[in-house]
């Protein structure tokens, strides 16, 4: 396995960097925006470790670049606590949020537990196509989504949450549902991160949370596929 550190402040960096390969991980470190998005395209790595205010290029900026070809898991890093922080970095498309300072044991923890995640999202292999409508067509064994026949780019947890609600259409899922069954009992982000990845999903489908929507709005608990 190995992760990408992308973090301004060197110190904090070469921390990071020597708990990871304490734990067997291989690691390596850019120091701004730009080189750390070089870095990512020119190599083949599990895990990225995104700082928000980065010089060169903002943290935000970068995750959307990953995005737009991968879905390793990305884990900001930030001094930024607040909530609407928080939400940016999730709309960019992190997996989750660590705020500094933090403690080191904590970071491996969340670590292992995103490439556990990330394993058993690859790990659906296997499991029937879902067809939402006539024309929404998820494919767990190959970790995609198409709708009208165009390959439509989710993140890893946008996938588990879309996928585990339409193999069960007949249910309505509440927030900590979707915490607990879609990103899994050790998923440390606060319950209202499940509205940004909704919204990121229904943007990605071009959905409406109305009559003809993929993704219904139960008003007071949560949300449904619509059948």
């Amino acid at each position: 396995m190995k992760i990408l550190i992308i973090e301004d402040e060197l110190a904090i960096a070469e921390v990071e960097k020597a708990y990871i390969e304490r734990e067997g991980y291989e690691a390596e470190i850019a120091q701004d925006g730009l080189d750390g998005l070089a870095k990512f395209r020119a190599d083949s790595f599990d895990l990225v470790l995104l700082d928000l205010m980065l010089p060169g290029m903002a943290g935000t900026d970068v995750c959307r670049e990953i995005r737009r070809s991968s879905n390793a898991p990305i884990l900001m890093v930030t001094a930024k606590s607040g909530e609407d922080d928080i939400v940016a970095g999730l709309d960019a498309g992190a997996d989750d949020y660590i705020v500094k300072p933090f403690s080191p044991k904590i970071l491996m923890a969340r670590i292992r537990a995103n490439l556990r995640k990330n394993g058993a999202a690859e790990g659906v292999a296997g499991s029937d196509v879902i067809a939402v409508g006539d024309s929404l067509v998820i494919d767990p064994q190959n970790f995609t989504v198409k709708k009208n026949g165009e390959e439509i780019s989710l993140t890893r947890n946008e996938f588990m949450i879309l996928s585990k609600m339409a193999a069960r259409p007949e249910k309505t899922w509440s927030r900590d549902d979707l915490i607990t069954y879609a990103l899994g009992y050790e998923y440390d982000g606060f319950e209202r991160s499940i509205d940004s990845y909704i919204k990121n999903i229904r943007k990605k489908l071009c959905d409406s949370e109305h009559e003809n929507g993929y993704i219904r709005t139960v008003h007071g608990f949560g949300y449904k596929i619509s059948e």
